[in-house]
């Protein structure tokens, strides 16, 4: 079985990784006081943007929700993980470390968290931008029944998606 990757560049294929790009979807957090419950599937504290080609500003301390245009389709043998672009990290742009890929996750793309740790400086960022890359590893093959495949909440994302809540 091979990774089958949707809307993928071949210019971005690296040695052992594939650089990703941003999709037009954000979701950002609206400036409003309430407690989230993570056992919910609530993402009432997000407001979804569609970027313009202008792009979009992200403010000191800012976080946003993003997403890859690339969309990804795992065998059970082989699992990935998010790697952020080194020039996003120097300028103190951050992402949370949810970037595992289970072995069978497929037909999504990839739902980025983003975070500005600059105190004193805001970061532009625009659909199509490089914003990070994936790394494949190969494994035992997953039985079926413990596949992402079958138990994933987060197949078949097309866009940008909030927490779907914890079980």
């Amino acid at each position: 079985n091979n990774v089958v990757i949707e809307n993928a560049s071949h210019d971005h294929v690296n040695s052992a990784s594939i650089d990703l790009v941003l999709g037009d979807v954000i979701m950002v957090e609206k400036p409003e006081e309430r407690v989230i419950n993570m056992l919910d599937k609530d993402a009432g504290h997000l407001e979804t943007i569609l970027m313009s080609d202008k792009g979009y500003v992200v403010p000191p301390g800012g976080v946003i929700l993003a997403h890859t245009v690339e969309v990804f389709h795992l065998p059970n043998d082989i699992s990935g993980e998010y790697k952020l672009k080194s020039t996003m990290a120097r300028n103190f742009f951050n992402h949370l470390n949810a970037g595992w890929a289970d072995a069978g996750w497929n037909g999504s793309v990839l739902t980025l968290e983003f975070v500005n740790h600059m105190q004193h400086h805001s970061v532009y960022i625009k659909p199509g931008m490089k914003c990070g890359q994936m790394v494949f590893f190969g494994h035992e093959r997953v039985p079926n029944d413990k596949s992402y495949a079958v138990r994933g909440q987060y197949n078949g994302d097309k866009s940008v998606t909030a927490g779907k809540g914890l079980k």
